[in-house]
């Protein structure tokens, strides 16, 4: 839940879920949320996106549009096979660091410990994106997490909600 101003549309109460029409517009958001949630107060731990939805619901693209909210200059790209990426923050003072995993492929909880996932949401200076949460969702923190669920629609359009 945050306060979004996006597009034609104003909206000046918290949302819960947001119709896009495409790509665009999903990027445009999910940019729009990353900026928004780093202007929260200094935290103890790692501020940590769990991202949920079915295959080809949009979770790469919103990784994307989260990415270029943060600063991030790179390319970002599903870490599919790699599980993790990390990018450089350069623009918001209190991160230094963006993580995008992706769960996938992880057989539950004990492999977030075993590919450094732990001591990444552990650290106040990262953001971390994880795509597929739900299949490690005992190990995600209790604090600091946001639930974001990408519903797929019809070809363009997604259901985003936040809580």
């Amino acid at each position: 839940m945050f306060f979004v101003k996006y597009a034609d549309r104003h909206y000046n109460t918290r949302v819960n879920s947001i119709i896009t029409k495409s790509a665009e517009e999903t990027k445009a958001l999910a940019k729009l949320f990353a900026e928004a949630i780093t202007q929260e107060v200094v935290l103890k731990s790692a501020v940590v996106v769990a991202l949920n939805g079915v295959l080809g619901a949009g979770k790469t693209t919103f990784a994307q549009g989260f990415a270029e909210g943060l600063g991030v200059k790179e390319k970002v790209k599903s870490p599919t096979f790699v599980l993790v990426h990390k990018y450089g923050i350069k623009k918001k003072k209190q991160f230094k660091s963006f993580y995008h995993a992706d769960c996938y492929r992880l057989e539950g909880e004990k492999d977030v410990s075993s590919i450094g996932l732990s001591e990444v949401m552990a650290d106040p200076e990262n953001i971390v994106l994880i795509e597929w949460a739900r299949r490690v969702a005992k190990a995600l923190p209790k604090k600091n997490m946001i639930r974001v669920t990408l519903t797929y629609i019809n070809e363009k359009t997604r259901k985003i909600s936040f809580n």
